[in-house]
């Protein structure tokens, strides 16, 4: 029985660790996991019999990091890598009792780069990488793909397309969260279900970062809404540091607690992360046959997302629709010029003024749209969290836009032709996109709503025969202009109605096509909104920075009990708070402030008004009263959890064009002042993984310091050489591996040695306050914002 089919009607159970236990077989601090087994493939297979023999299901191969980024600079293949693995893990089967079904799975981890727009990796690139993984699995014989410890979406993503595209195999997912159910990016689980569940994964869930009562919240909300199997592999705790070995506090019987709660919420497929052994796996599997799948009642929701933020689509959500070139010659020129800071201003005042999804159009007669559509898409999520709809007639760019968009996004439009249906439904049901109905066909639209209502049900029965859910299809009954067909406005008011009733889908519309032609069409999009509300509107495309609009809104909201004892209302369109508004509405009108351009990542208006300061102010003037400040706020608003690292990174880039344009100011001036201080960075010797260090660079770097950074796997003696010669006060050294905090200590006690004035901060996803201490570091660095204070506390004391 292939593994999809046992999944039905069994609990799965996968092994537990593999670092702990290669360290067990000798393993040494900084060795790479995937060549010392390929060195030493006896003692692979050792461990996957001591797994089996425990009683799991499936053994997971020894290559979360076997990809070609990492084996190919180190001189070795994915391909040579992958084959031992396989061949290990089978090998470890045909020695084991067989009464049982046993699976091989491929593991696949994180590239250990990141994916722009917050890394240079790009989207393709990693597609690539781990295409070459999931095709050498296939090759030798693996039964599944398990993709995990994913910390971004976005990676994610492009993990599973490579799969899916490339090999006939099952897949699973899981991602990382930490306790405030995020990931290290800001993705949320419930964007993780909608977006890889809408991929076409076999299972999906969580692994590693947590113990079994830290995950058990996060589990909850998974099975909730996810629609498929789901995954989870606790770590075992949360771990101590002590004599540079993480020491895990959750023993194998309280593991196993952890197990049946995970069971009860919905779980059906159980494994173990960090800290677990055979005898964690053994403790469930003498105790399966207590454990029964649960059926979980399901909260079936129509949601699209980016990684940060979902949104339910229900009466009304309104949908920004000014980022459409149509009309616009100052957007028509910045998408030609690809100058994406307009299109970005133009969603942010959306955003401002209560749209909670912005339409996306890049339709001009004299560009490649399919080539232009990912990357203002790119550009536009980079900076705004909002979900986005992928709106084009050209299914090229459509297509394009769905495989690039992160999170689940919106395809406009299908229509009622045959050829619509069948090559558009294909393309939504693949990116699990949600997708928006014309009632139109190779007639027209029909003059009466029984007519389009009966493309409306057309549309909804083909949507569903290719697999695409019901509360992912949304039909638009398409408003004509009162100027030229004012008989029809009422049919599809009509439509609406029959629609909602009769085939229990959600509607969209673009309300202001009423009024073209006529004078005053504020005044008529805003009543045609009211009846349309009336009528079960669901997703209104509209302007809202058009009060009247809103206000209509607001008010349907007051009227349908939406707004219970009307606080939104209230708070809005009291007399303090609507001249808050109106300020505010003046302010979006003016002329940006650099503080604005940075807390709004516009680079390209960054540059330019940091330029144009430069002929009133000093350097220092606007890096310490406008940049360093702007960066502060942006520093609160990500510890407060309002924004996440993508917007973070975008603010922290931004300020760094502000930079390059003070620094070239000072060399022009024989000015070399702008630096406040000089600050050493490195991964410790052994650890290969430099993405946090990375963060913490650019963060410190646009708060006016200069930043050496020797890179990863950096030697002792190269630290301690380079901070004599450059004569540092202030050096940061970051580790991820539990196997590598060693080094870090080495790495204090020889820069101590040198009895040089000094200071050293830490951090790493493995280290706490309580362990810098123990090593000898002057401060612990949680994140990137906590290694700023450090560098303001050492050097502006």
């Amino acid at each position: 029985m292939n593994v999809v089919e046992y999944i039905k009607n069994n609990i799965l159970l996968f092994d537990g660790a593999m670092g702990t236990m290669l360290q067990q077989k000798g393993l040494k601090i900084g060795e790479n996991p995937e060549l010392f087994a390929l060195e030493n493939p006896e003692k692979l297979m050792e461990i996957h019999k001591l797994y089996l023999e425990a009683g799991c299901n499936v053994v997971t191969t020894n290559t979360f990091g076997a990809n070609g980024l990492k084996l190919d600079k180190l001189g070795y293949t994915v391909e040579e890598v992958v084959e031992n693995a396989v061949k290990m893990a089978r090998c470890a089967i045909e020695k084991v009792d067989k009464s049982k079904p046993r699976y091989v799975a491929l593991d696949m981890g994180p590239i250990g780069e990141m994916l722009e727009p917050m890394g240079t990796l790009s989207f393709d690139n990693a597609y690539e990488i781990f295409k070459r993984q999931a095709i050498q699995g296939e090759k030798f014989g693996v039964d599944l793909i398990i993709i995990e410890t994913m910390m971004d979406l976005y990676e994610a993503k492009a993990a599973v397309l490579a799969v899916k595209e490339n090999t006939n195999l099952p897949v699973f997912c899981t991602m990382t969260f930490d306790e405030n159910e995020r990931s290290f990016t800001g993705c949320m689980p419930e964007s993780m279900v909608a977006t890889i569940e809408g991929l076409g994964v076999d299972a999906i869930g969580v692994n590693c970062s947590l113990g079994p009562k830290q995950l058990l919240p996060i589990v909850k909300k998974i099975c909730k809404i996810a629609t498929i199997p789901v995954i989870v592999q606790a770590n075992a705790g949360l771990p101590d540091i002590i004599d540079g070995q993480a020491i895990y506090n959750v023993n194998k019987d309280d593991f196993y607690e952890g197990v049946q709660k995970f069971i009860e919420a919905g779980a059906s497929i159980i494994g173990g992360c960090c800290g677990t052994n055979p005898s964690f796996i053994n403790k469930i599997s003498q105790n399966l046959d207590k454990l029964e799948i649960v059926e979980i009642e399901k909260e079936i929701k129509s949601i699209v997302c980016s990684p940060s933020k979902c949104v339910e689509i229900k009466a009304p959500t309104v949908m920004g629709e000014r980022i459409n070139p149509t009309g616009k010659k100052l957007l028509q020129q910045s998408i030609k010029n690809g100058n994406f800071d307009y299109a970005i201003n133009l969603g942010l005042e959306q955003i401002n003024a209560g749209a909670e999804i912005l339409n996306v159009n890049v339709g001009l007669a004299d560009i490649d749209e399919s080539k232009m559509m990912p990357r203002i898409l790119k550009e536009i999520q980079s900076v705004i969290d909002v979900p986005l709809q992928v709106d084009s007639s050209d299914i090229k760019a459509l297509e394009q836009g769905l495989r690039y968009y992160n999170g689940k996004t919106i395809a406009n439009s299908v229509n009622g032709k045959e050829e619509s249906l069948n090559s558009i439904l294909p393309i939504v049901k693949k990116y699990g996109a949600c997708v928006v109905g014309l009632t139109l066909d190779e007639n027209g639209i029909p003059q009466k709503a029984q007519d389009r209502f009966e493309i409306a049900k057309k549309i909804v029965d083909k949507a569903m025969e290719y697999g695409i859910k019901k509360q992912d299809i949304f039909i638009d009954c398409l408003s004509l202009t009162v100027s030229a067909q004012q008989e029809e406005a009422i049919e599809t008011l009509k439509c609406i109605k029959m629609v909602k009733e009769k085939l229990g889908v959600k509607t969209i519309l673009g309300v202001s096509n009423i009024s073209f032609g006529v004078p005053n069409r504020k005044a008529l999009n805003s009543s045609f909104l009211t009846l349309t509300l009336g009528y079960g509107l669901d997703l209104p495309i509209i302007n809202p920075n058009e009060e009247n609009m809103m206000e209509a809104i607001n008010s349907f909201k007051v009227i349908k009990n939406i707004d219970k004892n009307c606080v939104e209302y209230i708070n809005k369109y009291n007399t303090i708070t609507n001249n808050k508004n109106i300020n505010k509405s003046k302010e979006n009108n003016s002329e940006l402030t650099l503080k604005q351009v940075v807390q709004r990542g516009l680079q390209e208006d960054c540059k330019s008004i940091t330029t144009s300061l430069l002929q009133k102010y000093s350097e220092d003037k606007i890096l310490d009263e406008i940049l360093i400040p702007a960066l502060d706020e942006v520093g609160k608003k990500y510890d407060s959890g309002e924004i996440f690292l993508p917007q973070l990174i975008q603010c922290a880039e931004t300020v760094k064009v502000s930079l390059n344009v003070i620094k070239e100011s000072s060399l022009q001036k024989n000015d070399k002042s702008v630096y406040k201080g000089k600050i050493i960075l490195a991964t410790v010797k052994g650890d290969i993984h430099d993405i946090g260090k990375n963060i913490v660079k650019i963060m410190i770097e646009n708060y006016g310091y200069e930043v050496i950074d020797l890179g990863k796997d950096v030697p002792i003696e190269v630290v301690v050489e380079e901070a004599k010669k450059r004569k540092i006060k202030l050096i940061g050294l970051s580790a991820l591996m539990t196997t590598t905090v060693v080094s870090m200590k080495e790495t204090i006690e020889a820069l101590r040695k040198e009895d040089m004035d000094v200071k050293v901060f830490v951090g790493g996803a493995v280290l706490n306050e309580e362990y810098a201490k123990e090593i000898g570091s002057d401060y612990y660095s949680k994140d990137a914002k906590s290694a700023v204070e450090i560098a303001k506390l050492h050097f502006e004391k």
